[in-house]
């Protein structure tokens, strides 16, 4: 626990009987999942002919490909240099920041009528939500004891893959109905309720929510001092910037959790931008059959991410489920890729993001461990840029080869090898008993 916190009256006579450590990650949850919805509309626009159209990108693999890249350019390199506001100001206010550059990016999507506007617009979500990522994190490292912090992880993540099945059907139904501009506006609109769900109903520190039972501030507080007192019995955590930084730069762990995620990423966001335009275009898939079936991994993907996360906090060994998130998802995008029917192909697809969830809650929990608490802002900001800077690059490396090819198949075999790079470095993990 931060010894730094300042003492304030909880008035327990006025408690909620709802734990508010479960308030808080369901407004997590539905954050991400709005960020979701913001982060792959562009995977349903690209596969919308009138929008290729507009922007003058039609049959340009890479220049559709950048439109997910430049997204995530901009935000790998907010979080690198802005999420250490986090430590500084509290997760609560970066935050609300950050959903304020969401709305923004939204409203300005829906009315550029060229590509370089696009990519603006892009540009400007990834600046809100390089700000948002890290912050789940501290809030998360705030509110609850380290025994409850991989379940808490699975729970907010559902964001991760409830966005993209909500979205594929939602905004298939919306550009379908309305044209592909009032997808962007409705985005805008919809924004406006995580914002209002942070700033009204979460506080950085549990000692600061007047909402709260004595009764649950106790146990929070009990299990966060019994961790700062492991941490301190096994080294005396500095309160210097450049000695916080390097107790997680020198720890061979983190680096280990860092080619796990960023390979892990660069799969995801290859599969994110590209499944809607490879169901349509490559197999074949009507615009409202491949609603369904680009929404169906994502769908199945939630139970993947719920039962994991029970799992995770069950397993000592917290690397375990990260090796069979890369494995299995090598295996499902491998089938996918080679696939010679619909339902086959679309299967092999859900056997793929289902996989490349099951990692993460432990992979945060690792992340949570060896990073000190006043400097995860910090460090699971670094590792995240990293992490989008792979998943950056990624569309544009499958656009590149499916130019190159004329076909999927070997952007598609790209994301394999990924997949199978990232295992080695949980199976790594895995021997050294994380």
């Amino acid at each position: 626990m931060d010894t730094e916190r300042v003492a304030l009256p909880v008035e327990s006579e006025k408690a909620s009987p709802v734990k508010q450590r479960v308030v808080l990650i369901l407004i997590l949850l539905v954050t991400l999942l709005v960020a979701y919805l913001d982060r792959v509309n562009i995977s349903v626009l690209v596969a919308d002919e009138t929008f290729l159209r507009e922007m003058g990108i039609k049959g340009d693999a890479v220049a559709i490909g950048s439109l997910m890249s430049m997204f995530l350019f901009t935000y790998a390199i907010t979080n690198a240099i802005l999420s250490p506001l986090g430590d500084w100001w509290g997760p609560r206010k970066v935050m609300a920041l950050a959903i304020v550059f969401w709305i923004a990016s939204c409203i300005y999507g829906g009315v550029v009528s060229s590509f370089a506007g696009m990519i603006v617009a892009r540009c400007i979500l990834g600046l809100g939500e390089g700000m948002h990522w890290p912050m789940q994190m501290k809030f998360v490292k705030n509110w609850f004891p380290p025994q409850e912090r991989a379940r808490a992880n699975s729970t907010w993540l559902i964001g991760l893959t409830a966005g993209p099945a909500l979205a594929m059907p939602f905004m298939v139904w919306i550009i379908g109905a309305w044209g592909w501009r009032s997808s962007f506006f409705a985005l805008a609109a919809i924004g406006v309720i995580p914002l209002l769900l942070v700033w009204l109903f979460t506080t950085d520190q549990p000692r600061e929510n007047k909402r709260i039972s004595s009764s649950e501030l106790e146990y929070i507080e009990n299990g966060l001092i019994t961790e700062t007192n492991s941490i301190l019995n096994r080294t005396t955590e500095s309160k210097s910037t450049g000695d916080n930084w390097k107790s997680f730069l020198l720890n061979f762990d983190y680096w280990l959790c860092v080619i796990f995620y960023v390979f892990s990423s660069s799969a995801w966001w290859g599969l994110a931008t590209w499944i809607p335009s490879y169901l349509k275009q490559a197999m074949g898939f009507t615009w409202s059959s491949m609603g369904f079936w680009a929404n169906a991994p994502y769908a199945v993907g939630i139970i993947s991410l719920i039962v994991a996360g029970y799992l995770t906090d069950k397993i000592e060994r917290k690397a375990t489920l990260g090796v069979l998130h890369m494995l299995g998802g090598a295996v499902g995008i491998f089938f996918a890729a080679h696939a010679t029917g619909q339902v086959e192909a679309a299967l092999c697809l859900v056997l793929a993001v289902s996989a490349l969830l099951i990692g993460l809650p432990g992979h945060w929990s690792i992340i949570q461990k060896v990073v000190p608490a006043r400097a995860l802002g910090a460090g699971s900001g670094f590792e995240s840029a990293l992490g989008s800077l792979g998943g950056a690059i990624t569309p544009m490396i499958v656009g590149y080869f499916i130019n190159a090819t004329g076909s999927y198949v070997g952007g598609l075999m790209c994301l394999v090898a990924f997949c199978l790079t990232g295992a080695v470095a949980m199976i790594i993990l895995w021997f050294r008993n994380v």
